[in-house]
């Protein structure tokens, strides 16, 4: 009988996947950690759908504890009725909760898209800003946010550092830290800086997909031989048998 596959970790072996579940990798492993995603995925991007600077922001926003998926199904029919900041402040929170409703806290949302709207009409000349002061400084939009417009957008070298980036971040030893801005300051300076900007794309979609929170599927990761999590699963779970025909 083959041997049972090793627990995935965070399930029932209780270990935790904070900063105590991993020791740092190296500087050196950090930059073959990240090559080794790059090589497997050359061309990482947003999976937010967006036209430009304030769709993106908007798709931003209304991410916040919510699929990506789900957000992609919203905003279609949001920009087709709201594809500017003046459009979408003449449409104000009333128009644009009906067209949410299948987001999580769309009320808040909605608020916060016709408020920041306006806030880009009236302080911006209704562009959205290439600053981290500016940008934070609109309702709905955090520290997450900002990196993510400024990365995608702007070009610049951010670490947005969501769930998946938090959790990789300790499970593996990348960058270990107690909250998501600890996980972001090290990632700065542990992250060669030529991989920095494509790092945030890279740890998301590998968080996303392979290193996942209940089940990371070690046995496929491109990256396992520089990650420092102790409980690797060394093979997919057993699927219980059906009963026999």
């Amino acid at each position: 009988m083959p041997a049972a596959p090793k627990r995935a970790p965070g399930r029932a072996s209780g270990r935790p996947t904070g900063p105590a579940s991993s020791r740092a990798m190296s500087r050196a492993d950090v930059r073959a950690f990240l090559e080794a995603l790059a090589r497997a995925n050359p061309s990482p991007e947003t999976e937010l759908a967006y036209r430009g600077p304030f769709e993106l922001l908007v798709a931003v926003v209304l991410s916040a504890q919510t699929t990506d998926a789900a957000v992609n199904k919203a905003t279609p029919a949001l920009f087709a009725k709201a594809p500017t900041p003046s459009a979408m402040a003449e449409l104000g929170e009333a128009g644009i909760g009906p067209l949410i409703r299948g987001i999580g806290l769309w009320q808040g949302k909605a608020r916060n898209v016709a408020a920041l709207s306006r806030l880009l009409v009236e302080r911006h000349g209704g562009e959205v800003p290439p600053d981290r002061e500016a940008l934070e400084a609109l309702p709905g939009v955090g520290r997450k946010t900002a990196n993510v417009v400024l990365n995608v957008v702007f070009g610049e070298s951010t670490m947005a550092v969501d769930t998946h980036i938090f959790r990789l971040g300790n499970r593996t030893g990348i960058a270990p830290g107690k909250t998501p801005r600890a996980v972001e300051d090290q990632l700065l300076a542990r992250v060669p800086p030529e991989l920095l900007r494509v790092a945030h794309h890279l740890l998301i979609l590998h968080g996303r997909y392979c290193c996942k929170a209940r089940a990371p599927e070690c046995w496929r990761c491109v990256a396992a031989r520089w990650c420092r999590y102790k409980d690797k699963a060394t093979a997919p779970p057993a699927r219980p048998k059906g009963p026999a025909a």
